[in-house]
């Protein structure tokens, strides 16, 4: 069953588009949120179940800007304005500001992992597998981590 509102940037839906898996979001997310921002970089038409909105704080948006590129301020300053909603982000410095900021964040692996404990995909290991196909970077220990957390992992 869905639940809560998730805001979106760009590297997630990139890289859950690339790997087949974008249809996820909805089955996982009452709302799924982005910013016209990210939208540019994203370069594509998104689904239409993706709402987009535009940040009101456009004060907290610009000093954001200062550290982060533009779609991860707009995602922040975003989800700053939403309460109860989860940040859906792959960049270690937009988690760093994220976690600074005390807001919940979550990343594509998350997203997967909660779609494995859901029975949305049956192995996290030839998602992951597709995943590494991309520039999607990654941890060996990470996954190791995963995959014996699911069950998955065989040496």
């Amino acid at each position: 069953m869905p639940s809560s509102i998730v805001i979106s940037d760009t590297s997630s839906l990139i890289v859950l588009t690339k790997i087949g898996q974008i249809d996820l979001l909805p089955k996982l997310y009452a709302q799924i949120i982005t910013t016209p921002e990210i939208i540019i970089e994203f370069g594509n038409p998104l689904p239409d179940w993706i709402q987009v909105i535009n940040v009101q704080n456009l004060d907290l948006k610009k000093s954001l800007e200062l550290q982060l590129d533009l779609g991860e301020a707009s995602a922040i300053a975003s989800a700053h304005e939403i309460p109860n909603s989860t940040l859906i982000l792959d960049d270690l410095k937009g988690r760093k500001v994220a976690k600074l900021l005390k807001m919940k964040f979550t990343g594509t692996l998350g997203v997967l992992a909660r779609a494995k404990s859901e029975g949305l995909i049956p192995w996290l290991k030839p998602v992951i597998d597709r995943l590494l196909e991309t520039n999607f970077r990654i941890s060996d220990q990470l996954i190791e981590e995963l995959l014996k957390k699911y069950g998955e992992f065989h040496n």
